[in-house]
């Protein structure tokens, strides 16, 4: 018998199209807001004006003799939320809900609630002399050798602070819930990344039994972390569901949504370097801190790549948070991981800058043999060759070291460079696969797709595990009434998600054959299973005479299908070895001299991340991640107003992201890899390391075309002027 992804026509390795692209772009797929409900109604939130105090009275009279409103829900007794409704956390906390026949009458209701609160001093800036760096709970200092005295030694040495302004996702679909119970049983269609805590979490915020709740989310219209979370938002939705006995839709606006869910969070690093004069680099000290709620704890994982991305026997890595009157932040792309390598790239740059040397040179130099923070081998590490494939691709050897020698009319011309890592996660996952009477296939799993194209891998993974065709596939997920699987999130889906579904198929495909051999009905009686070989759904041996099709065997037998259901758990590959993908990223910039605005002209990535499944989805998958650090390099930043909390560009006119115009040539190459040591289908994270680098070579760029470097983002005009 055949391996999982190595069938006579495989399928997987094809830039195969979107199996639900079509009902994408015309507009078929229905989305959380789409689903109708039978007397539904229309629920919208009233937030708070103040970032911390209490409410000490809310006057609902005007509202609730609007046409139209049903009821103003000013109690939330009845729902467990993350924190004390009694008291204000944060500016646009939710304070009330009014709920009313239309959209229209439930959002003018709302400006006619009023709310007395107490208000009481709030600290929402990160830099302020109160804000005091505390320890978190996940990420412990680490430390190896004597970096203090490494750092004094050192011949040349870096010693930068890097900051990044708070990140909002902003994705084209708004948060939105649409919930309705039947007696003691919720139904939930949701936007949602995970389908599994989120039916957890309204189970527990509403106070009914887990398996009461189902939680329904086909298509999620990006989210990049925003949805990984439940927030109060969908809580509330499924509350006043129950408080009024109707389904309700709840859709933040897009100004809610910036204080309804989380965000990247602003940052605060150091990051020294020391090295000899040939650049050995014999120290790494990086520290690191970040916002966070006070009314629950976010950590963001910056400190990852520092540790082990460069071989230094001296080491020393410290993270904080800061405790502030502000929303949870949460996960975005590459959290962390972004970060972290944004101040830890610079610096490489910079010393290599300071040494004369080129910033590929200096990376090959001090490539480990091994990850020096666990003392584990590498599963696979292909970086140096990410770099020598990426530098060709690019065109690096055309890069003038000197800052400022590159010009195109007023234009000032720089290269940069960055490289990347994340680690590889997997998860437990279970799937059902069943091969129905006419030859079709159902493959079902709760887990999600926000984009990268989860229907279309886990298509082909099933397509060639069962030798059928991939038309005949019909992949299903998003319903909590499917088999368990982890969260969207983390680069972990394929790897776990696409593991189990090749295990169960495989399972499932060698049941049929086991049960034609043993069949004196079938052309395979008696055979020998391993000489079975299944293409086009037709199980054959070397004569070819002797075949059969899985529907013959069905017919034959009376049943309407025969299944399978699985669970998949990744081994202790993690214990043994260490696990992540790879990359380097390399970026041109155009810097107008004379008023200091960067344009992206050109960025090209080589990235090691094992097998790829669909080549066409992972170049989207990378120029994504391209748009996406372009964004966070040159436009995109949170602005808070410290007098009261409040975000004052919450809206898509004011903060900026990348538009196509600023979108030029974007390319990246995979290497061809597999990492079975990770999993068994050989994958590693993408969605995630295509992000990393760019921030950083981006600000590399800015730098060999200016002479300034700057380690504040985004990098604006006055910053370069």
């Amino acid at each position: 018998m055949t391996s999982p992804l190595r069938t006579a026509a495989a399928v997987v390795g094809q830039s195969m199209p979107r199996v639900d692209g079509t009902l994408k772009v015309t507009g078929r797929a229905r989305y959380a807001a789409d689903n109708p409900a039978p007397g539904l109604v229309h629920a919208v939130l009233v937030c708070s004006t103040v970032a911390t105090g209490t409410v000490e009275g809310i006057d609902t009279a005007q509202a609730t003799k609007h046409p139209g409103v049903i009821r103003v829900l000013t109690d939330f007794g009845g729902v467990t939320l993350p924190f004390d409704p009694g008291k204000v956390a944060f500016f646009g906390q939710p304070v009330a809900v009014v709920v009313a026949e239309t959209l229209a009458a439930a959002a003018h209701a709302a400006t006619l609630v009023t709310v007395r609160y107490a208000q009481m001093p709030q600290l929402t800036d990160i830099d302020a002399a109160q804000a005091v760096p505390q320890p978190g709970r996940n990420q412990k200092d680490y430390s190896r050798g004597d970096p203090d005295a490494a750092l004094r030694s050192a011949a040349v040495v870096t010693d930068g602070s890097y900051t990044i302004a708070r990140n909002h996702h902003n994705p084209m679909e708004l948060p939105s819930t649409v919930a309705s119970w039947d007696g003691d049983r919720l139904t939930v269609w949701d936007k949602v990344q995970s389908i599994v805590s989120a039916q957890q979490a309204h189970a527990k915020a509403n106070r009914v039994p887990v398996d009461q709740v189902r939680v329904i989310s086909p298509f999620v219209g990006g989210a990049f972390g925003s949805a990984g979370q439940t927030w109060p938002h969908q809580l509330l939705a499924s509350f006043a569901a129950r408080q009024v006995r109707r389904p309700v839709k709840l859709v933040l606006t897009r100004k809610q949504m910036y204080s309804g869910i989380g965000y990247r969070p602003t940052s605060r690093q150091r990051l020294a370097l020391g090295s000899d004069r040939l650049g050995t680099i014999a120290v790494i000290i990086h520290e690191g801190h970040t916002e966070t709620a006070r009314y629950a704890l976010y950590e963001d994982g910056l400190t990852a790549s520092p540790k082990f991305m460069y071989s230094s026997p001296n080491m020393r890595s410290r993270y904080r948070v800061v405790p502030l009157d502000v929303n949870l932040p949460t996960y975005m792309r590459g959290p962390g991981a972004v970060t972290g390598t944004f101040a830890l790239e610079s610096a490489i740059d910079d010393l290599a800058h300071r040494l004369g040397m080129d910033p590929i040179e200096l990376r090959r130099r001090n490539e480990p043999d091994h990850d020096q923070t666990s003392g584990l081998p590498f599963s696979t590490r292909r970086l140096t060759e990410c770099l020598n494939r990426g530098a060709a691709g690019f065109g690096w050897a055309r890069r003038d070291p000197v800052p400022r020698a590159t010009r195109d009319g007023d234009q000032l011309v720089g290269f940069g460079v960055a490289a990347a890592g994340y680690h590889t996660s997997r998860s437990e996952a279970e799937v059902l696969a069943r091969i129905n009477a006419d030859g079709s296939v159902d493959v079902q799993t709760a887990t999600s797709d926000m984009g990268p194209g989860t229907y279309t891998s886990m298509t082909q993974i099933a397509a060639d595990a069962l030798g059928v065709p991939a038309d005949r596939i019909r992949f299903a997920l998003g319903d909590s009434m499917f088999p368990k699987a982890p969260s969207h999130s983390g680069s972990r889906t394929m790897a776990s998600v696409g593991s189990a579904v090749a295990n169960v198929c495989v399972m499932l495909r060698d049941k049929m054959i086991r049960l034609a051999v043993v069949d004196p009905g079938s052309p395979l009686s008696g055979l020998r299973p391993d000489d079975i070989t299944v293409t086009d759904g037709r199980m054959a041996a070397t004569d070819p005479a002797r075949a059969e099709a899985y529907r013959d065997l069905l017919h034959r037998r009376g049943w309407p299908s025969l299944d399978s259901r699985q669970t998949w758990t990744p081994d202790d590959a993690d214990e043994r070895f260490s696990m992540y993908a790879y990359g380097a990223v390399f970026a041109e910039v155009g810097v107008d001299e004379a008023l200091g605005l960067v344009r992206v002209r050109r960025m090209y990535g080589c990235y090691d991340a094992g097998r790829v499944v669909n080549p066409k989805l992972a170049h989207s998958q990378a120029i994504g991640g391209m748009v996406g650090g372009i964004g966070m390099a040159l436009l995109e930043a949170t602005e808070v107003d410290h007098r009261d909390g409040r975000i004052v560009n919450a809206n898509m006119s004011d903060y900026l992201v990348p538009v196509n115009a600023d979108i030029v040539q974007l390319d990246a190459e995979f290497l061809a890899a597999e990492d079975t040591i990770a999993d068994p289908i050989g994958v590693k994270g993408l969605g995630e390391i295509v992000i990393v680098g760019v921030p950083a070579a981006i600000a590399n760029a800015v730098f060999n075309a200016t002479g300034k470097r700057v380690t504040d983002l985004p990098i604006t005009v006055e910053k370069l002027l």
